[in-house]
């Protein structure tokens, strides 16, 4: 069964929110906390801060690579900003996250360089993201299959002119 894609286009950024029963500083450790991280996206190392690079494992991608990403701002526990250059594309991330009533809603953008390739991008954060609810759930992790390709159209439908 293929999830139902949330993720919408507002210019050429892709938005994708999530929902967390936690608190604001919780959910911010697992977005922050490199043994969280491992658990639904990849760990992380090295010297975190604004202006430092830090190496992300990819650890749910073929070869389980390593990137380097830039941390361009860090406001804890409300924003997240991050980039990287990866095989000749700019990724541009910001993630931010607000709470009311013990409830913390996160607010994933990509701010995309061009939207030819959105129907391969947005269903992989799709799938991240349900692998965080997962595993701050206790849940089984998602199977990427069950995202890519059958949630491309979606998002190919919601560029200008499709």
């Amino acid at each position: 069964m293929s999830p139902t894609p949330t993720g919408r286009l507002a210019g050429t950024d892709l938005v994708l929110t999530r929902t967390f029963r936690a608190p604001v500083d919780d959910v911010w450790a697992s977005l922050t906390d490199p043994e969280r991280t491992a658990r639904w996206y990849g760990p992380w190392e090295g010297d975190a801060g604004p202006g430092r690079i830090i190496k992300v494992q990819m650890a749910h991608e073929e070869g389980r690579p390593w990137m380097d990403m830039t941390i361009d701002a860090c406001e804890p526990p409300r924003r997240l900003a991050l980039s990287a250059d990866e095989g000749g594309d700019r990724w541009v991330l910001e993630l931010a996250l607000t709470e009311a009533d013990g409830v913390t809603e996160l607010r994933f953008t990509q701010h995309l360089t061009g939207l030819g390739a959105v129907g391969e991008i947005g269903p992989g954060w799709e799938f991240y993201l349900d692998a965080l609810v997962a595993a701050r759930d206790g849940a089984p992790m998602p199977d990427f299959d069950d995202y890519y390709p059958s949630q491309k159209e979606y998002f190919e439908a919601q560029r200008p002119g499709d």
